[in-house]
């Protein structure tokens, strides 16, 4: 199997948001419903001294996530039909609607939110990784639609040799799964399990 992998620049995202509505035109999503999100990061405050000086300690930085198609994908395991499935040849975590009875397992084990289920249609849904345009040799549609080039896509070897396996947070410690998602952090990106880090737009990331 040649493990496939996103990778994410945090020094080029801007937040504009493009490769998550790319995502839900192509795969027609409800609203609701996103299958790659971006995390508004930021902290910090501005204080007044004696002097009546001003100080700032803020940050901002974006995080672009969808599902990281982990080596050890605890939705995969916990599945009790088997629908959670990990494809042999690119290493693509998918759902078979099909087997799926809409038990939500996936989705409250996996530490990523990625796997929902839609109760409309009876199933999870999840990010694919666009395995039908990777199939024929296209990148996936959030890569594809990024103006600033801040997302990529290849194998996991290709991937690691750009940034650090799911280093910054508001990511959880990429032990458990080992997600196949590399990161370039930004010079204010704050490691993995920093408590300093305020997600500003949790509405839209849920």
């Amino acid at each position: 199997m040649e493990q496939r992998a996103f990778f994410f620049d945090s020094t080029r995202c801007s937040g504009c948001k493009t490769c998550e509505f790319a995502c839900k035109d192509v795969c027609d999503l409800d609203v609701g419903v996103t299958y790659r999100r971006v995390y508004e990061c930021g902290g910090g405050e501005t204080v007044r001294d004696a002097t009546g000086c001003h100080a700032s300690t803020y940050f901002g930085y974006y995080m672009s996530v969808a599902c990281n198609h982990c080596s050890n994908p605890i939705c995969v395991k916990v599945c009790p039909t088997e629908a959670m499935h990990k494809d042999d040849e690119t290493g693509l975590v998918d759902v078979d609607k099909k087997r799926c009875i809409g038990c939500g397992y996936c989705h409250l084990s996996c530490p990523y939110h990625a796997p929902k289920v839609d109760r409309a249609k009876g199933h999870s849904v999840k990010c694919n990784g666009c395995a039908d345009r990777v199939a024929a040799g296209d990148d996936p549609v959030c890569v594809e639609a990024c103006p600033s080039r801040a997302l990529a896509f290849g194998t996991a070897e290709e991937m690691a040799r750009l940034g650090e396996r799911a280093n910054i947070a508001p990511l959880p410690d990429a032990s458990a799964t080992a997600p196949n998602l590399f990161i370039k952090a930004s010079r204010d990106a704050l490691p993995v399990g920093s408590r300093e880090v305020i997600v500003s737009n949790p509405l839209e990331i849920r």
